[in-house]
C-alpha cells in the first residue's frame, strides 16, 4: 500500500477526518497562549520578567491539571469534560485579558492566568484515544498516531505565526482571543461527535485497573527531559541569531526544526507498526539528542537552520513511539489520563529549560547553550533505554 494509500485508508474511517481536524482546531492554544501572554504583557508593561511569569503560571497549571482531565475524560466521558472546560476556558482567558487590560495588581493576573491554564483543552491525548478506539489495525494505527504528530507540528508551526501578526499588527488583545474562540469552537464541536468517543468507563469503588507506573514513570521522566530540550532550544536560536545579527531568521529556523518532524511524521505513518515501539523510542531519542552536539560549531545562520532541519526530523519519531508505547501497555479504560502524563512532562520540562539556556547563553554565549538540549536529550534517553532493555 502506498503512503497516500495509507493516509486515505485511515481518514477514510467513519468521523475520523472531521475529529481530527476539529481537534486540531481545538489546540491552537499550545502554540498560541503562552506566547500570546508575553507579547501582550511586554507591550503593556515592557516587563519581560512579568510577562515571561504570568505565561510560566498558565503552562504550569496546564500541566497540573492536565492529567486530572484526563482522567475525567475517561470516567465521564470526552463529551461532559469537553462542554465544560471549552466555556471555562474562554472565562478563564476573558479573565486574564481583564486582569492585564485593568491592570490589576498580583495576585489577579496569576490568579487569572492559572484559571485559564487549568481548563486548558488536552484534546491532543483525547484524539489520540479516538483513534485508538476507532482503529484495530495496529499498522492503521501507527498511520492515525503519525496524522497527529504532523498535525501537532502544523500546529506549532502557524501557531506562533499567528499569534505574533494579531497581537503586533492588529490588536494587543486579538491573538489571545482568537486562541480562546478555537479552543472553545473546537471544543464543543468535538464534544457533538459522539459517535467516535470511547465510551466512559465506569469502575467500581477502588477497582481501577493499575495505570502502570514501572512503565509510565520512566515515560514521563523522559518527557520532561524533552521538554527541557524543547523550551531551551527556542532561547538558545533567538539568542544565536542575535549573536550572528539576524535576530528576525530566528522565526524562521524554529519553522525549519518544526518541517524536519513534519516530513519525518509523515514517513513513519507509512511504516509499519512498531512491534515493540521501545526500540524505536530509544533510537529516535538518542538521535535527536546527538545531533544537537554539533549545532555549537557551525559557523552561521543558515547552517544552523540545516542542523535545526536534521534535529527536528528525529521530534515526531520520539513522539509517535510515546504514543504507541503507552497505547499498548496502559488499559484502556485509563489511556486518556496516561497520555496526559506524558504531556504534563513536556510542559513541565519547557520553562526550567528556557530558565537554564538562558543563564548558561547569559554566562558563555549562545554556542555553550546547545550544551544544555544535549545533556538533557542525553539524560531522557538514559531513562529510555533502563526500562527500554527490561521489556
Amino acid at each position: 500500500m502506498t503512503v497516500l494509500a495509507k493516509y486515505k485508508a485511515a481518514l477514510s474511517r467513519p468521523g475520523a477526518a472531521l475529529f481530527s481536524v476539529t481537534a486540531t482546531i481545538s489546540r491552537m492554544p499550545l502554540s498560541m497562549a503562552g506566547l500570546g501572554i508575553v507579547l501582550l504583557v511586554s507591550e503593556r508593561t515592557g516587563s519581560y520578567a512579568e510577562a515571561g511569569l504570568l505565561a510560566a503560571v498558565y503552562v504550569l497549571a496546564a500541566a497540573a491539571f492536565g492529567p486530572i482531565q484526563g482522567r475525567l475524560a475517561d470516567h465521564l466521558g470526552q463529551s461532559a469534560v469537553l462542554w465544560v472546560v471549552g466555556a471555562a476556558y474562554a472565562v478563564g482567558i476573558f479573565l486574564t485579558l481583564l486582569a492585564i487590560e485593568s491592570q490589576w495588581s498580583a495576585p489577579w493576573p496569576q490568579l487569572c492566568a492559572a484559571a485559564a491554564g487549568l481548563a486548558s483543552p488536552q484534546t491532543g491525548s483525547m484524539v489520540r484515544a479516538r483513534w485508538t478506539h476507532a482503529v484495530s489495525d495496529r499498522s492503521q494505527l501507527n498511520t492515525a498516531f503519525s496524522i497527529e504528530a504532523v498535525l501537532d507540528e502544523v500546529v506549532f508551526v502557524v501557531g506562533p505565526v499567528l499569534v505574533t501578526f494579531l497581537t503586533l499588527q492588529v490588536a494587543d488583545l486579538a491573538g489571545l482571543i482568537v486562541a480562546a474562540v478555537a479552543a472553545t469552537l473546537g471544543c464543543w464541536a468535538l464534544a457533538l461527535q459522539h459517535s467516535t468517543a470511547p465510551p466512559a468507563v465506569v469502575h467500581d469503588a477502588g477497582r481501577r485497573p493499575p495505570i502502570g507506573w514501572t512503565l509510565l514513570g520512566p515515560v514521563v521522566a523522559a518527557s520532561l527531559g524533552l521538554g527541557v530540550v524543547f523550551g531551551s532550544t527556542e532561547v538558545i536560536v533567538v539568542a544565536f541569531t542575535a549573536e550572528e545579527g539576524r535576530r528576525g531568521a530566528a522565526g524562521a529556523i524554529l519553522a525549519i526544526w518544526a518541517v524536519g518532524s513534519l516530513v519525518s511524521g509523515v514517513i513513519i505513518g507509512a511504516l509499519p507498526h512498531p512491534r515493540d515501539p521501545s526500540r524505536r523510542l530509544r533510537v529516535a531519542l538518542l538521535a535527536l539528542s546527538l545531533l544537537f552536539a554539533p549545532l555549537g560549531l557551525l559557523p552561521g545562520v543558515w547552517w544552523l537552520a540545516a542542523g535545526m532541519f536534521l534535529a527536528g526530523s528525529m521530534i515526531s519519531p520520539t513522539l509517535i513511539a510515546i504514543v504507541s508505547l503507552i497505547e499498548m501497555r496502559v488499559p484502556a479504560s485509563r489511556l486518556t489520563e496516561a497520555l496526559t502524563w506524558s504531556t504534563t512532562g513536556l510542559a513541565v520540562g519547557v520553562a526550567p529549560g528556557a530558565a537554564v539556556a538562558g543563564w548558561v547563553v547569559d554566562e558563555r554565549g549562545a554556542s555553550a547553550g546547545f550544551l544544555v538540549p544535549l545533556v538533557a536529550g542525553l539524560a531522557a534517553s538514559a531513562v529510555v533505554w533502563s526500562f527500554g532493555s527490561q521489556d
